[in-house]
Protein backbone atom coordinates (compact mmCIF):
# COMPACT_ATOMS: atom_id res chain seq x y z
CA UNK A 1 0.00 0.00 0.00
CA UNK A 2 1.52 3.30 -0.83
CA UNK A 3 2.35 5.77 1.76
CA UNK A 4 0.00 8.93 2.60
CA UNK A 5 0.69 12.14 1.64
CA UNK A 6 2.35 14.37 4.45
CA UNK A 7 -0.07 17.17 5.92
CA UNK A 8 -3.26 15.98 7.75
CA UNK A 9 -6.33 17.91 9.11
CA UNK A 10 -6.52 17.59 13.11
CA UNK A 11 -9.02 19.49 15.28
CA UNK A 12 -8.65 23.00 13.45
CA UNK A 13 -5.62 22.84 12.08
CA UNK A 14 -3.09 21.20 9.03
CA UNK A 15 0.28 19.89 10.35
CA UNK A 16 2.55 17.20 9.24
CA UNK A 17 1.03 13.48 9.50
CA UNK A 18 4.09 12.17 11.25
CA UNK A 19 3.51 15.19 14.10
CA UNK A 20 -0.41 14.06 14.34
CA UNK A 21 -1.19 13.14 18.12
CA UNK A 22 -4.69 11.90 19.71
CA UNK A 23 -4.93 11.14 23.18
CA UNK A 24 -5.28 7.61 24.26
CA UNK A 25 -8.30 8.30 26.16
CA UNK A 26 -10.16 9.04 23.36
CA UNK A 27 -13.16 7.31 22.58
CA UNK A 28 -12.65 6.02 19.69
CA UNK A 29 -9.29 4.51 20.57
CA UNK A 30 -10.85 2.94 23.87
CA UNK A 31 -14.20 2.40 22.43
CA UNK A 32 -14.17 2.37 18.39
CA UNK A 33 -16.70 5.07 19.13
CA UNK A 34 -16.71 7.37 16.14
CA UNK A 35 -17.58 7.13 12.21
CA UNK A 36 -15.63 7.85 9.52
CA UNK A 37 -15.63 7.98 5.31
CA UNK A 38 -13.83 7.78 2.24
CA UNK A 39 -14.13 10.64 -0.24
CA UNK A 40 -12.69 9.84 -3.64
CA UNK A 41 -10.90 11.95 -5.82
CA UNK A 42 -10.45 11.56 -9.39
CA UNK A 43 -9.54 13.73 -12.33
CA UNK A 44 -8.43 16.54 -9.70
CA UNK A 45 -12.49 16.33 -8.07
CA UNK A 46 -13.92 14.97 -5.09
CA UNK A 47 -16.58 12.75 -6.07
CA UNK A 48 -20.01 12.19 -4.80
CA UNK A 49 -18.55 14.33 -2.11
CA UNK A 50 -22.36 15.68 -1.10
CA UNK A 51 -23.45 12.15 -0.89
CA UNK A 52 -20.62 11.48 1.38
CA UNK A 53 -20.79 13.95 3.74
CA UNK A 54 -25.02 13.05 4.17
CA UNK A 55 -24.05 8.97 5.10
CA UNK A 56 -21.37 11.00 7.37
CA UNK A 57 -24.37 13.25 8.63
CA UNK A 58 -26.18 10.05 9.13
CA UNK A 59 -23.57 8.11 10.60
CA UNK A 60 -22.98 10.65 13.28
CA UNK A 61 -26.83 11.07 14.13
CA UNK A 62 -26.87 7.40 14.66
CA UNK A 63 -23.75 7.59 17.57
CA UNK A 64 -26.31 10.49 19.18
CA UNK A 65 -23.55 13.17 17.92
CA UNK A 66 -23.03 16.03 16.72
CA UNK A 67 -21.42 17.26 12.90
CA UNK A 68 -18.17 19.07 14.05
CA UNK A 69 -18.31 20.75 10.52
CA UNK A 70 -20.90 21.30 8.12
CA UNK A 71 -20.89 21.16 4.89
CA UNK A 72 -18.78 24.00 3.58
CA UNK A 73 -16.52 23.12 6.36
CA UNK A 74 -15.82 19.69 5.15
CA UNK A 75 -15.28 20.43 1.64
CA UNK A 76 -12.81 22.97 2.37
CA UNK A 77 -10.64 20.52 4.28
CA UNK A 78 -10.87 17.72 1.20
CA UNK A 79 -10.28 20.35 -1.26
CA UNK A 80 -7.00 21.93 0.51
CA UNK A 81 -5.65 18.27 1.52
CA UNK A 82 -6.43 17.25 -2.21
CA UNK A 83 -4.42 20.51 -3.19
CA UNK A 84 -1.60 19.52 -1.30
CA UNK A 85 -1.22 16.25 -2.20
CA UNK A 86 -0.71 17.39 -5.74
CA UNK A 87 -2.28 14.68 -7.57
CA UNK A 88 -5.32 13.73 -9.40
CA UNK A 89 -6.40 10.49 -7.88
CA UNK A 90 -6.45 10.22 -4.51
CA UNK A 91 -8.41 9.01 -1.42
CA UNK A 92 -9.62 11.31 1.54
CA UNK A 93 -10.26 9.65 4.47
CA UNK A 94 -12.59 11.38 7.06
CA UNK A 95 -12.86 10.38 11.08
CA UNK A 96 -15.16 11.83 13.63
CA UNK A 97 -15.20 10.30 17.28
CA UNK A 98 -16.73 11.65 20.25
CA UNK A 99 -13.35 12.66 21.85
CA UNK A 100 -11.60 12.20 25.15
CA UNK A 101 -12.79 12.54 28.81
CA UNK A 102 -10.92 11.59 31.70
CA UNK A 103 -11.35 8.03 32.27
CA UNK A 104 -13.14 5.14 30.76
CA UNK A 105 -17.10 5.14 31.07
CA UNK A 106 -19.62 3.12 28.91
CA UNK A 107 -22.14 5.51 29.00
CA UNK A 108 -22.10 8.16 26.48
CA UNK A 109 -20.51 11.62 27.90
CA UNK A 110 -22.26 15.11 26.94
CA UNK A 111 -19.02 17.53 27.31
CA UNK A 112 -16.52 15.91 24.85
CA UNK A 113 -15.09 17.88 22.17
CA UNK A 114 -15.22 15.67 19.32
CA UNK A 115 -11.64 14.78 17.41
CA UNK A 116 -11.83 15.18 13.81
CA UNK A 117 -8.51 13.94 11.87
CA UNK A 118 -8.46 13.90 8.03
CA UNK A 119 -6.00 12.59 5.59
CA UNK A 120 -4.93 11.85 1.91
CA UNK A 121 -3.38 8.77 0.33
CA UNK A 122 -3.27 8.05 -3.69
CA UNK A 123 -5.84 6.38 -4.93
CA UNK A 124 -5.11 2.58 -5.50
CA UNK A 125 -5.52 1.77 -9.74
CA UNK A 126 -6.70 -1.30 -10.40
CA UNK A 127 -3.91 -2.91 -12.41
CA UNK A 128 -3.79 -4.10 -16.08
CA UNK A 129 -4.14 -8.06 -14.50
CA UNK A 130 -7.39 -7.23 -12.67
CA UNK A 131 -9.06 -5.50 -15.32
CA UNK A 132 -8.24 -7.88 -17.82
CA UNK A 133 -8.94 -11.43 -15.13
CA UNK A 134 -10.89 -10.09 -12.60
CA UNK A 135 -11.15 -10.78 -9.08
CA UNK A 136 -11.19 -13.92 -7.13
CA UNK A 137 -13.52 -14.27 -4.06
CA UNK A 138 -14.81 -16.43 -1.20
CA UNK A 139 -18.81 -16.36 0.14
CA UNK A 140 -17.93 -15.91 3.62
CA UNK A 141 -20.76 -16.21 6.47
CA UNK A 142 -21.40 -12.64 7.97
CA UNK A 143 -20.26 -12.10 11.81
CA UNK A 144 -19.75 -8.42 12.20
CA UNK A 145 -22.44 -6.52 14.12
CA UNK A 146 -25.56 -5.70 13.50
CA UNK A 147 -25.61 -1.82 12.44
CA UNK A 148 -23.76 -2.21 9.36
CA UNK A 149 -25.64 0.79 7.97
CA UNK A 150 -23.09 2.79 10.40
CA UNK A 151 -20.09 3.58 8.97
CA UNK A 152 -18.59 2.87 12.15
CA UNK A 153 -14.55 2.62 12.95
CA UNK A 154 -15.29 -0.37 14.57
CA UNK A 155 -14.33 -2.26 11.91
CA UNK A 156 -12.46 -5.84 13.12
CA UNK A 157 -15.82 -8.15 11.64
CA UNK A 158 -14.72 -6.55 8.45
CA UNK A 159 -10.91 -6.86 8.66
CA UNK A 160 -11.13 -10.66 10.30
CA UNK A 161 -13.31 -11.56 7.23
CA UNK A 162 -11.14 -9.56 4.41
CA UNK A 163 -7.97 -11.52 6.05
CA UNK A 164 -9.51 -14.81 5.94
CA UNK A 165 -10.48 -14.03 2.51
CA UNK A 166 -6.60 -13.75 1.61
CA UNK A 167 -6.18 -16.37 3.34
CA UNK A 168 -7.62 -18.77 0.56
CA UNK A 169 -6.39 -16.93 -1.99
CA UNK A 170 -9.04 -14.50 -2.54
CA UNK A 171 -9.53 -10.83 -3.27
CA UNK A 172 -12.84 -10.44 -2.10
CA UNK A 173 -15.21 -11.02 0.86
CA UNK A 174 -18.68 -11.80 -0.54
CA UNK A 175 -20.94 -11.85 2.97
CA UNK A 176 -23.80 -13.92 3.41
CA UNK A 177 -26.69 -14.14 6.70
CA UNK A 178 -29.86 -16.23 6.77
CA UNK A 179 -28.91 -17.47 3.13
CA UNK A 180 -28.77 -14.02 1.56
CA UNK A 181 -26.28 -12.02 -0.15
CA UNK A 182 -25.48 -8.95 1.73
CA UNK A 183 -22.14 -7.23 0.37
CA UNK A 184 -18.45 -7.57 0.14
CA UNK A 185 -16.26 -7.02 3.50
CA UNK A 186 -15.26 -3.67 2.24
CA UNK A 187 -17.72 -2.68 -0.90
CA UNK A 188 -20.95 -3.37 -2.33
CA UNK A 189 -21.77 -5.75 -4.53
CA UNK A 190 -23.88 -6.61 -7.99
CA UNK A 191 -24.79 -9.50 -9.85
CA UNK A 192 -26.29 -9.75 -13.46
CA UNK A 193 -28.72 -12.09 -14.36
CA UNK A 194 -30.39 -12.48 -17.11
CA UNK A 195 -29.35 -9.19 -18.68
CA UNK A 196 -30.86 -7.65 -15.34
CA UNK A 197 -28.38 -5.77 -13.01
CA UNK A 198 -29.18 -6.96 -9.31
CA UNK A 199 -28.35 -5.51 -6.51
CA UNK A 200 -29.20 -6.28 -2.17
CA UNK A 201 -31.56 -3.47 -1.04
CA UNK A 202 -29.94 -1.06 1.94
CA UNK A 203 -31.23 -2.63 5.29
CA UNK A 204 -29.55 -2.29 9.43
CA UNK A 205 -27.25 -5.25 7.77
CA UNK A 206 -25.85 -3.02 4.64
CA UNK A 207 -23.74 0.09 4.73
CA UNK A 208 -25.96 2.59 1.89
CA UNK A 209 -22.82 2.51 -0.44
CA UNK A 210 -22.62 5.86 -2.65
CA UNK A 211 -20.28 4.32 -5.54
CA UNK A 212 -23.14 1.51 -5.65
CA UNK A 213 -25.95 4.38 -6.18
CA UNK A 214 -23.56 5.62 -8.31
CA UNK A 215 -23.21 2.62 -10.91
CA UNK A 216 -27.24 2.54 -10.63
CA UNK A 217 -27.34 5.98 -12.04
CA UNK A 218 -25.04 5.06 -14.56
CA UNK A 219 -27.08 2.18 -15.68
CA UNK A 220 -30.26 4.50 -16.58
CA UNK A 221 -31.79 3.85 -19.61
CA UNK A 222 -29.37 1.27 -20.75
CA UNK A 223 -29.43 -1.92 -18.10
CA UNK A 224 -32.11 -3.25 -16.58
CA UNK A 225 -31.86 -2.98 -12.76
CA UNK A 226 -33.47 -4.28 -9.47
CA UNK A 227 -32.68 -3.64 -5.77
CA UNK A 228 -34.19 -7.16 -4.22
CA UNK A 229 -32.89 -9.99 -1.76
CA UNK A 230 -30.40 -12.25 -3.90
CA UNK A 231 -30.01 -16.00 -2.50
CA UNK A 232 -26.97 -16.91 -1.71
CA UNK A 233 -26.75 -20.17 -3.61
CA UNK A 234 -27.45 -18.63 -6.31
CA UNK A 235 -24.33 -16.88 -6.94
CA UNK A 236 -22.83 -19.41 -8.78
CA UNK A 237 -25.42 -19.54 -11.51
CA UNK A 238 -24.98 -15.47 -12.31
CA UNK A 239 -23.92 -14.18 -15.23
CA UNK A 240 -21.48 -11.53 -14.13
CA UNK A 241 -20.21 -10.51 -10.79
CA UNK A 242 -19.14 -6.90 -9.66
CA UNK A 243 -17.85 -5.17 -6.72
CA UNK A 244 -18.11 -1.11 -5.78
CA UNK A 245 -16.46 1.28 -3.53
CA UNK A 246 -14.71 4.59 -3.05
CA UNK A 247 -11.07 3.03 -3.36
CA UNK A 248 -11.83 0.20 -6.48
CA UNK A 249 -14.37 1.86 -8.20
CA UNK A 250 -16.20 -0.96 -10.17
CA UNK A 251 -14.14 -4.26 -10.79
CA UNK A 252 -15.61 -7.88 -11.77
CA UNK A 253 -15.44 -10.67 -9.50
CA UNK A 254 -14.64 -13.46 -12.31
CA UNK A 255 -14.15 -16.45 -9.74
CA UNK A 256 -16.24 -17.26 -6.50
CA UNK A 257 -15.36 -19.96 -4.17
CA UNK A 258 -13.10 -21.20 -6.96
CA UNK A 259 -15.44 -21.66 -9.34
CA UNK A 260 -15.93 -19.05 -12.74
CA UNK A 261 -18.42 -16.42 -12.91
CA UNK A 262 -19.81 -17.40 -16.69
CA UNK A 263 -16.95 -18.33 -18.70
CA UNK A 264 -14.35 -16.98 -16.13
CA UNK A 265 -13.20 -13.61 -17.31
CA UNK A 266 -14.79 -10.14 -16.70
CA UNK A 267 -18.07 -9.93 -18.42
CA UNK A 268 -19.54 -7.95 -21.44
CA UNK A 269 -22.10 -5.34 -19.17
CA UNK A 270 -18.91 -5.09 -16.46
CA UNK A 271 -16.96 -3.89 -19.52
CA UNK A 272 -19.44 -1.43 -20.76
CA UNK A 273 -19.99 -0.23 -17.06
CA UNK A 274 -16.44 0.54 -16.53
CA UNK A 275 -15.96 2.85 -19.32
CA UNK A 276 -19.19 4.25 -18.70
CA UNK A 277 -17.84 5.43 -15.49
CA UNK A 278 -14.66 6.48 -16.69
CA UNK A 279 -16.28 8.94 -19.45
CA UNK A 280 -18.45 10.16 -16.68
CA UNK A 281 -15.44 11.05 -14.30
CA UNK A 282 -13.83 12.88 -17.56
CA UNK A 283 -17.56 14.56 -17.59
CA UNK A 284 -17.38 15.62 -14.28
CA UNK A 285 -14.00 16.99 -14.08
CA UNK A 286 -14.90 19.92 -16.51
CA UNK A 287 -17.72 21.00 -15.48
CA UNK A 288 -18.16 24.06 -12.71
CA UNK A 289 -16.94 22.93 -9.32
CA UNK A 290 -19.29 23.18 -6.32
Amino acid sequence: MAAPYPTCYLDGGYLPLAEARVSPLDRGFLFADGVYEVVPVHRGRPFRLREHLKRLDDSLRSLRMANPLDAAGWTAVVRRLATEAGAPELLVYLQVTRGAEYGRNHLIPTDTKPTVFTFASPYPQPSADTLEQGLRAVTLEDIRWDRCDIKSIALLGNILLRQEAADRGADEALLTRDGLLLEGSSSSVFVCVGGTLVTPPNSHRILPGTSRDAVLELAEGWLPCRVCDVLARDIGSCEEVWIASAGRGVLPVTTVDGKPVGDGRPGPLWSEMYARLQRHLDDIATTPAI
